[in-house]
Parts: C-alpha cells; sequence; structure tokens
C-alpha cells in the first residue's frame, strides 16, 4: 500500500511534530499603551520555545526585546501544568506576557513568579520570587499601579514598580476553597480562566471563591512512574453529570485589605456564575446562567449596598451559548450613556445589539441568517463597533464594521479565508492573520479604515510546506437527510494512486462547539491526513448537524440524543462518496480523538455496513461519566433521562460491533479519564468483541511528549494500514 514516490512519502515524525508546517507564527499580538509598538510571540527556529519581538510602527523596524531559555514541562508545579492543559497551551520560553496600561513596562510571567521588563529592550527585574508555589494569573490593574496574582489559593497585589506582595484575602486552603481561581468547570468549558477581576478605578478586586468539597475526589494514579505514594497521584474534585458542582460566590475586596464583602448574584443555590465585567458607573456585572442551562441573567450589583438588578434574561430551548461580547460603554456616550453591547441568539443566530444602562435595548446593530462570533473592538470617538463573522459565508472568517448608532455592516477584509485580528487603542490601525486553505498564515498591519495594507509584518514562506508537498483539499457540499447543506474537505490520492475508487479514512471531531471545515490553513497542514493521502487513502471531514457557527437551530438538532444524527451525517456523506465514484465501499475507517473517539467508536458500532475500522482516541464512552456544565448543556441530567443516556452511549451498541476497533487512551487523562475506555473494554468482553489497545501511562488528554506522539501516528498507520 505505501507509495514508492519518495516525493510522495512523509516521513512519520513529520507527522508528530509540532507547530504544524506554516503556523509557526508570530502570535499574542499587543500594542504597547501609547501604539508605538506592536510586540508579538515568535520562534524564529519554528519550534515551541518563543520569544518576545517588537515592531516599531513609525519606523517599520523589527527586533528581539527580550529571549529566555524553553522551561521542560516537567519542571513546572502540577498547577502550572494543570492550568496550561486548560489552555492547551504547548509553547515554551515566554508563554505569554502584558504591556502596562501605561508607560512601557512589560509584565513577564516566569516558572513560579513574575518579572518586569521596565523599558521595552531593558534588563529583566524579579517582581515576585519564584517558588515552588507558583504565581498564578497575573494581570495589571487598569492604571498600571499593581500587578494581580494568586499564590497558595489567595488573592495578592503587588506595587508594579517593585516591593513586598500583600495578601488581600485568607483562609481558603484552610478550608479547602480557592479565592481568585477559576474552577475546573470554568476553564474547561465555559472558556473562562480568570477568577478575579479589577475594578475600573483600580481600587478594587472583584473574585470568585470556589468550594469544591461537595465534589468526591477522583483520584488519578500515575501508574508509569517507578515512584509511589503522594508523588505518583493526584486527587480532582471532577464534577460528574447529574452530581455536585462546586459551589461559588462572588466576593469584592479593597486594594488596601480589610473586609470581605459578598454580593448577592443568584437567588439559586446551584447556578454558574459564567462571566464578570464592570459597567462605567462602579456596578458590577454578572451573568448567571441556570443550572440546566436554558436561562442566563445579566445582573448588576451595586458593590456598596449589594443591591442587585436585572439588566437581560435570555432564555433558549435549545442551551444557551456563552460569549464574550459583552462591551461596557462609557458615561458620555452619546448612543447609550453609561450602557453596554451585548449579543442574543434570540433570532437564532449571534447577534449585537446597543443597551442603556438598566438594560432596555437601545438599538439593534446586525442581524440575518449568520453569526458574530466575536467584538474585535469599540471605537466610541468614532461611533464604530468592530467584529468578527460569517456574513460571508461559515466557512469564512472576516472583520466587519457597524456604526455605534445603526446602519449598513461593512466588510473590512477582502481576502477569502478567515482572519483573526487586534486592534491598536486608538481604532487606527489592526493586525490581521490571514489564512486560507492555499495560503498559510501571514500577518500584516493594515489601516482600520479601509483595510489598507500598511506593512507585511511576517510573510516567510515555511520550507516545511514545500518540502512535504503539502496540496489543500477540496472544499465540497453534501446534502443531509432533511435537506441541510453540510461542509465538507476532501483529501483525494495522487493520480499515481488511479481516478478511484479509493480505500477512505474519514477523520471526525463531529461534536458541538467545534468547526473542522474552513478556509484556512489548518486543514492543509493537517499532516495526518496529508500522510494517509500519500500512501493511497482518500481522507474525507464532514461537519455535521451540531457543530458551530451555523446558528442555534443547526447545532441544536442533536439535543437529548448525541451520536444519532452525526453518525447519519457522516455515513451521508461516505455514501456521497461512494455516489461519486471516489470511495471503496468495503474499504472504510473512521478516526477521531476525544468527541471524535466517541464519533469513531459509534460510527463503527452505529452503521456497521459503513464503516469497518475505528481508532477512538480518548472517548467519552458513557455521558454519565464526563462533567456536569459540557453533558447537562447537551443531555440534561441523567435522573431526567436514563434512557437518551443510555441510547447515547457506545456500550448501548456493542451488539452491533462488526469492524475492528482500536482504542486509545492517556492513563493520567484528568478530563476524559481511563474510566470511559475501562468501561468500554469490560464491555467488550461481555459482549466478546475483539479490540485492540494502545496506551500512555504519562500522557493527559492530548498526546504532548514528541516521543508519544510519534508512536501514537505508527500505530495508527499499522492499524489503518493492515485493517483497510
Amino acid at each position: 500500500m505505501l507509495s514508492n514516490d519518495p516525493r510522495l512519502r512523509i516521513p512519520i515524525e513529520e507527522v508528530a511534530r509540532q507547530p504544524l508546517p506554516g503556523l509557526a507564527i508570530p502570535g499574542d499580538f499587543a500594542f504597547s499603551s501609547d501604539d508605538r509598538l506592536l510586540t508579538y510571540l515568535f520562534s524564529p527556529d519554528r519550534g515551541l520555545v518563543r520569544q518576545l519581538f517588537a515592531f516599531e510602527l513609525t519606523t517599520g523596524h523589527s527586533y528581539l526585546l527580550l529571549s529566555t531559555e524553553g522551561t521542560s514541562e516537567a519542571k513546572l508545579t502540577r498547577e502550572e501544568q494543570l492550568r496550561r492543559e486548560r489552555q492547551r497551551q504547548l509553547s515554551l520560553g515566554i508563554a505569554s506576557y502584558a504591556w502596562a496600561p501605561r508607560g512601557e513596562r512589560i509584565l513577564i510571567p516566569l516558572p513560579g513568579g513574575l518579572a518586569i521588563q521596565n523599558q521595552p529592550g531593558g534588563p529583566l527585574e524579579e517582581l515576585v520570587a519564584a517558588s515552588d508555589r507558583p504565581a498564578v494569573d497575573p494581570r495589571y490593574s487598569p492604571n498600571g499601579d499593581l500587578v494581580a496574582f494568586v499564590r497558595d489559593a489567595e488573592l495578592h497585589v503587588v506595587q508594579s514598580t517593585g516591593g513586598e506582595p500583600r495578601q488581600l484575602t485568607f483562609g481558603a486552603l484552610d478550608s479547602g476553597k480557592t479565592h481568585g481561581l477559576a474552577e475546573f468547570i470554568a476553564q474547561e468549558e465555559m472558556h473562562r480562566s480568570e477568577g478575579y477581576w479589577w475594578s475600573p478605578d483600580s481600587h478594587l478586586l472583584a473574585f470568585e471563591e470556589v468550594d469544591e468539597t461537595a465534589i468526591p475526589i477522583y483520584r488519578i494514579v500515575h501508574q508509569g512512574k517507578d515512584a509511589v505514594g503522594p508523588s505518583a497521584q493526584e486527587d480532582h474534585h471532577y464534577p460528574f453529570a447529574g452530581a455536585a458542582n462546586a459551589r461559588v460566590r462572588l466576593g469584592i475586596v479593597s486594594v488596601e485589605g480589610g473586609g470581605l464583602v459578598w454580593l448577592p448574584v443568584s437567588d439559586e443555590e446551584d447556578f454558574y456564575l459564567a462571566r464578570v465585567d464592570w459597567l462605567a458607573d462602579g456596578r458590577l456585572v454578572a451573568q448567571v446562567e441556570n443550572r440546566s442551562q436554558t436561562r442566563l441573567d445579566l445582573v448588576a450589583i451595586d458593590p456598596a449596598t449589594g443591591e442587585r438588578a436585572l439588566l437581560i434574561r435570555e432564555e433558549s430551548d435549545v442551551w444557551i451559548n456563552l460569549h464574550d461580547a459583552f462591551h461596557s460603554l462609557s458615561s458620555d456616550n452619546p448612543v447609550a450613556p453609561g450602557g453596554f453591547l451585548w449579543a442574543s441568539e434570540r433570532s437564532g443566530f449571534r447577534h449585537l445589539s446597543v443597551h442603556g444602562r438598566d438594560g432596555r435595548t437601545v438599538r439593534t446593530l446586525t442581524a440575518g441568517d449568520w453569526q458574530v462570533d466575536s467584538i474585535a473592538g469599540v471605537d466610541e470617538v468614532g461611533g464604530m463597533v468592530y467584529f468578527l463573522g460569517t456574513k460571508d459565508g461559515p466557512t469564512e472568517s472576516h472583520l466587519y464594521s457597524v456604526p455605534l448608532s445603526g446602519g449598513p455592516t461593512r466588510r473590512l477584509t477582502a481576502e477569502p479565508g478567515s482572519h483573526a485580528v487586534v486592534l491598536d487603542h486608538r481604532r487606527e490601525y489592526f493586525v490581521d492573520v490571514h489564512q486560507g486553505l492555499d495560503r498559510p498564515p501571514w500577518v500584516s498591519l493594515r489601516r482600520l479604515a479601509d483595510g489598507a495594507i500598511q506593512a507585511v509584518l511576517f510573510d516567510d514562506p515555511d520550507p516545511r510546506v514545500a518540502a512535504l508537498g503539502l496540496e489543500p483539499p477540496e472544499l465540497v457540499q453534501v446534502t443531509s437527510d432533511d435537506g441541510t447543506t453540510l461542509h465538507g474537505a476532501l483529501f483525494q490520492p495522487s493520480a499515481e494512486f488511479g481516478p478511484g475508487p479509493f480505500p477512505t479514512v474519514v477523520s471526525v471531531y463531529g461534536g458541538p462547539h467545534a468547526q473542522m471545515v474552513t478556509n484556512s490553513w489548518r486543514p492543509t497542514a493537517t499532516l495526518r491526513a496529508q500522510y494517509l493521502r500519500n500512501q493511497g487513502y482518500l481522507v474525507f471531514v464532514l461537519d455535521n448537524r451540531g457543530s458551530t457557527r451555523r446558528g442555534l437551530a443547526f447545532e441544536g438538532s442533536i439535543k437529548h440524543n448525541l451520536g444519532d444524527l452525526e453518525v447519519k451525517d457522516q455515513v451521508t456523506g461516505v455514501r456521497w462518496l461512494v455516489a461519486h465514484g471516489l470511495t471503496d465501499p468495503n474499504r472504510v475507517g473512521i478516526y477521531g480523538w476525544s468527541y471524535g473517539g466517541y464519533m469513531a467508536a459509534m460510527c463503527l458500532c452505529r452503521a456497521p455496513d459503513v464503516f469497518k475500522v475505528a481508532v477512538a482516541g480518548a472517548p467519552v464512552t458513557h455521558w454519565d461519566g464526563y462533567d456536569t456544565h459540557y453533558t447537562e448543556r447537551y443531555m440534561g441530567a441523567p435522573a431526567s433521562d436514563p434512557e437518551g443516556y443510555r441510547a447515547s452511549s457506545i456500550l448501548a451498541h456493542l451488539e452491533n460491533l462488526r469492524g475492528k476497533l482500536l482504542i486509545v487512551h492517556g492513563l493520567i487523562d484528568e478530563n476524559v479519564h481511563f474510566r470511559h475506555s475501562a468501561r468500554l473494554i469490560n464491555a467488550l468482553i461481555r459482549a466478546r468483541k475483539p479490540y485492540d489497545l494502545l496506551l500512555f501511562p504519562d500522557e493527559r488528554h492530548l498526546p504532548r511528549h514528541v516521543e508519544d506522539r510519534i508512536y501514537l501516528e505508527e500505530r495508527i498507520r499499522d492499524f489503518i494500514i493492515a485493517n483497510l
């Protein structure tokens, strides 16, 4: 099956290498407070160790600001390792940085401690001494005078010019709580990594108290370690679907210290604190979601009196999708003084509106069968809102503007494909990271008024792209059984392998809040698909119903019935390939990870006449074993629908299993526990169904060690070739 043409061969080591070809680009762009400098993180050798660079807008000169040695993840504390896992962060060296709101000081988090560069290019000076008790989530106050951080589960502040840190909160560790840290559910499922919020005047800190003591311990043992005992195990308060969640409170503390004030964010005992912001008048704004995630209240709370007012209530028969599109407006804003911007899916698609300080709707800004992805920036002086969205198609991402007072939407990025942007403070320029299926990411500085290019910041061809012979997949459209258009990406083998039909491998994720098929470089850079294509396999990717950026009805069609419509759509995709003479119907396999691992196994069980081989990586095998916020959003509580949970489990469909199944899992996966695969294995044994198993004792949810990734790719390749 292997090609003999060396030009069509991709070394398996390349498939496992990170970053992917063409994706080792500058990132984490930020403008200095005076917009004189644009800084970014970049690895000149296209590796994972990133350094801090600067670009002078006036001269066009780029130079290195700060370089540090890469630190092995093994040398980080477990707290830091787990936070990186939540953020899916692989890069080393300088992982993050922050400009002071005033002046030219740059805050640099280092392993265990914090440092300051008092002027760009100057020496790095210690701000908080490194320790085995890391300084977590450091952030400047709005006036730049202080830096807040969390250490030993308590909130601290330190003068940004140096000095002794001061502890502001107390008593957390002794009571099994944390102050100022986001809980597991917030980080993993609500995409909220912060647990404290500065007031606009820099005098107060709102913070979250998290109490996980009601959640039973789930212990993970490091079976591959030489040592035994406490160092080779970790305990997690994991909130399983239907069981207890963390109890949270929202508090206020002065930067001068003193007593805490607890704020009444909700009358319910079981709720999610989804987001926290501040209004211009000094009130705190909290987004409070009910346990079933069918209602979200935006409430304003006076920190002095505790008085609470309901600004907006969002309700949905499907579920509430959280977003970061809240934006506070200044007290002298002519359209809505002291009001805010908000995004709602009441129409079925996420759109923007302007609201007064009392929550009333002043004006709707966008509408239509497309969605606003995020707010890129607001120019209150110029009266303009800038946002990213899908107005020109769900596989595209563009920057648009709309007047704050209402009016037509205007597209600012001309090139087709995907755009990610960062705006300067004066709203004169923006950084544009543009990419397409046939165009690796390149970076330019553009004028915000009309999108005109002012400078090309990065457009260096990655030699790996040409050396590996990467060709983009073809985007296609498939019609589902209810007439819905589905988007797919087709990696067809080269002419060396003939016109087809080909043995076919489906690459799947299939879950909500994800999109695989876009006009971007990432599909082209997916080297496992490229590798298999070069061995004569056709690889196909399809975004089934339930995936994101297509509106609430498209996404919500899978509610309370996971693993059904998604499988049907993947089957429709394969039959479309067969009908077009591209696929050999007797030689179809599928692979995926996480929800994709769940989908791979479900396709093998629920469509055994279509799929003959499946690689299921870190699969959720029964939804009663996954976490509350994710699972209950889509499935409800287990007690309310036990039959739905049973039908959505892989374990309920093993009697139909006829093909070859490879299960892959990391033994210290703290997200999708190995327990999922263990339960599947027990059920396979009881059903007397054969299976193959590949374990990684030292890996979590996604393999991080390069030697493990290489071995993984070898085993997947060999399994597919042997059985397909």
